[in-house]
């Protein structure tokens, strides 16, 4: 019988109580004189032996064999009284005849009765005794659980690899870490884990291990699911596809307003990446909605990040959830520069070289100041009679300027810097750098000296500089993003102005990249993979015109197709209703409450019949501006307002504006995605583990023990068998 029977059972021998009844049931009493008592009542010798704090912790007796007052019947549940003693127990009635005489045929099924009774008696007293056994055993092996889960969200939340520097790297889940800290638990007085180990030589299998990190991973889940569930709409945002034990994966966020009307960002797993096409994006979103439990109905928005390689892949996934779930928005991530995210997704290889780079130069400049400091020196070469823009140089250069809206410019202008420097590096004449620094910079010394990736920045410089201003806007501060989902008409039509002309502005652009190939002695050509592809047809290869077909057309045209995807009128609509922050209502006053684009939310607000008087009424509140008044000028200081509970609609709309993925992070809202880059960056590849990850990043989850042993027991109920079998050995 297992523990949970245990407590559902009478230890008077053959109560039927929980077969044709139902009663309560009471523990036995931890005073001892008491406890006593109630042994001698209930007729069980076997318990005689047995210490109170045994008969309190594995055996009950059920409320039919208490007489009426010994129970408080004012309490809630059923209470006993402190001086309660069971009373009631079926005694077997004697038969007598008229004369006080028994027949020889009575006497003789009389003792037939009782020696049955006996024998009931003594067999029940077996089963419990087997019972109470069974349950020792169950509460020891949760003990054991116990402190594998303790000692897991240890290492997850604190990044401790379970396998020690050295460890055989084929076997991820080595017990390195792990085994010396549960020895050293061992040490200190655990005698489960000691138990286990002597009676298995480990104390933990490495299938065991795996189990125990799902369970983790999945109790973590379920915990900030359910958290979302509770605050309603969410947006989901994904990051680029990781690598881990050799499987791509698809980090997945969910951003939401919880209860207090602060905006959150939350981390809550990974999703497995296997396959192509429709069927992969349908397994994606199947995972998400029928494993995790999110419901996709309450989604008003998606962001995704993803670089070329992935990049159909990613447009897949997105179009299966915007198919099915129509009020899911493709929106930009905030976490990305518009126009970092829009050459991310090119798929050509002059701008896949230019992001690849970038990224390395990022990596190899934070490996030591001393390299930011030759790379100041540099510029100062360049820039001797310009002071004060080397000076403006060199401080962006501090900063992670890769990733800016102005990347692509900063690079064209510390080009000739750059190259000297990491050719300086890679001379090494003063033998101040190690092998590894000077091989990196020799790679990038070879990609800045190859003429597609001259004709790739200066393309990308060039066409970025029309969404420049308007990626920074609708990425800045309130204001600023509501100025520009109002001028996006704007930026398309320089674009499609660019694209009808493409054949005049390449020209300019071949000529930019042309000389600044010859100040850096660098020789024109087309790429070699590309010339490889054609030897049969040299004359026919016009450098020219290849990078103007390979080139500058394909990404004017993605960056115009990539725009309308992003910023739908639904999603403008959207943004627009910023106009509903009171320091936006200020600065338009003289206008007219947008009525229009709120109607985009009248699905999802509380009343949208008085969603007209409630507009009105919230604008004459901000009207009027005091003297020395300091108006609300953000999405999350306007939700902190004490009187937004009196505006319904305008609560459900600002909250629901709260969520889209493009506006920039309020407050501490980005702390999951900072502490996810953390672990990605910091983690050695073959250390890393989706469940561990999952339990670091969202490490101010507290983790309930008891409710994961629960699960585990649920979930692998075999492996307590073969966790006993194995003690027992």
């Amino acid at each position: 019988m297992s523990y949970s029977q245990m407590q559902n059972h009478c230890a008077v021998p053959n109560c039927t109580s929980g077969k044709s009844d139902s009663q309560p049931l009471f523990r036995f009493p931890q005073d001892a004189e008491r406890c006593k008592k109630w042994v001698e009542k209930c007729q069980r010798s076997d318990l005689i032996d047995k210490s109170p704090d045994q008969l309190y912790r594995y055996y009950r007796l059920c409320g039919k064999h208490f007489k009426s007052p010994a129970i408080d019947t004012n309490a809630q549940i059923a209470v006993l009284k402190a001086d309660a003693i069971p009373m009631v127990f079926d005694v077997p009635s004697q038969s007598h005849n008229g004369q006080g005489k028994r027949s020889k045929e009575t006497v003789v099924k009389t003792d037939e009765t009782k020696s049955r009774g006996r024998k009931k008696i003594r067999k029940a007293e077996v089963e419990v005794n087997e019972d109470v056994e069974s349950m020792q055993e169950d509460e020891k092996y949760k003990d054991y659980l116990k402190s594998l889960f303790e000692v897991l969200v240890l290492f997850g939340e604190q990044n401790i690899p379970l396998m020690a520097p050295g460890n055989n790297q084929q076997n991820p889940l080595g017990l390195g870490n792990l085994q010396a800290l549960l020895e050293y638990r061992t040490n200190c007085g655990d005698d489960e884990l000691k138990r286990r180990y002597e009676a298995n030589n480990e104390y933990c299998s490495s299938a065991q291990l795996e189990q125990l990190i799902e369970v983790c991973e999945r109790y973590v889940r379920n915990q900030l699911i359910e958290d979302v569930k509770q605050n309603g709409f969410f947006s989901l945002i994904t990051d680029d596809m990781v690598r881990i034990s050799g499987e791509w994966y698809l980090p997945v966020f969910l951003r939401f307003v919880d209860q207090s009307n602060f905006q959150r960002e939350r981390f809550v797993g990974f999703l497995h990446c296997e396959g192509d096409g429709d069927v992969q994006a349908e397994k994606l979103l199947n995972e998400m909605t029928d494993k995790w439990g999110l419901n996709m109905q309450q989604c008003r928005g998606q962001a995704h990040s993803c670089s070329g390689m992935h990049f159909s892949k990613i447009k897949q996934f997105a179009a299966k959830v915007l198919d099915k779930y129509p009020l899911a928005v493709l929106m930009l991530r905030s976490t990305c520069s518009l126009n970092m995210s829009l050459a991310s997704g090119m798929v050509l290889s002059g701008v896949q070289l230019v992001m690849s780079t970038f990224k390395k130069i990022d990596s190899f400049f934070s490996q030591s100041p001393l390299l930011y400091l030759d790379l100041e020196h540099a510029i100062s070469i360049f820039y001797p009679d310009k002071e004060e823009k080397a000076n403006e140089l060199k401080e962006v250069c501090r900063t992670s300027w890769t990733r800016r809206h102005d990347a692509f410019d900063i690079a064209v202008e510390v080009l000739e810097a750059l190259l000297l420097c990491v050719d300086s590096v890679h001379d090494n004449e003063d033998l101040r750098w190690s092998d590894q620094v000077t091989h990196e910079a020799l790679e990038i010394s070879k990609v800045l000296t190859d003429f597609e990736f001259i004709m790739s920045l200066i393309v990308l410089k060039n066409t970025m500089t029309l969404t420049r201003a308007f990626g920074k806007n609708v990425q800045g501060k309130t204001t600023e993003t509501h100025f520009a989902a109002n001028s996006l008409k704007a930026v398309l039509h320089s674009l499609m102005e660019v694209y009808d002309n493409i054949d005049v502005y390449h020209e300019f652009w071949n000529e930019e990249a042309v000389n600044l190939a010859a100040a850096l002695e660098i020789p024109v050509k087309v790429p070699r993979s590309f010339m490889g592809k054609h030897k049969s047809e040299p004359g026919a290869i016009r450098l020219e015109s290849y990078y103007k077909e390979h080139l500058s057309v394909p990404v004017v045209n993605h960056m115009i197709t990539e725009i309308r995807d992003l910023f739908c009128e639904d999603h403008l609509k959207a943004l627009r209703c910023l106009s509903l922050v009171p320091a936006v209502i200020e600065q338009h006053k003289s206008a007219e409450p947008d009525e229009e684009n709120v109607q985009v939310f009248k699905n999802d607000i509380p009343n949208a019949g008085t969603l007209s008087a409630e507009l009105h009424c919230w604008w004459v509140k901000w009207s009027k501006k005091g003297k020395a008044e300091t108006f609300p000028s953000s999405l999350h200081e306007t939700l902190q307002l004490a009187d937004v509970k009196f505006f319904p609609n305008m609560l459900a709309i600002l909250r629901l504006i709260s969520i889209l993925p493009t506006l920039a992070p309020e407050g501490y809202s980005d702390v999951a995605y900072q502490r996810f880059k953390t672990y990605m960056e910091n983690t050695p590849d073959a250390l890393k583990s989706k469940g561990l990850a999952l339990l670091n990043v969202n490490n101010d989850v507290g983790c309930d023990l008891d409710s994961m042993i629960e699960v585990y027991m649920k979930t692998y109920p075999s492996g307590e068998d073969a966790s006993l079998l194995g003690c027992g050995s």
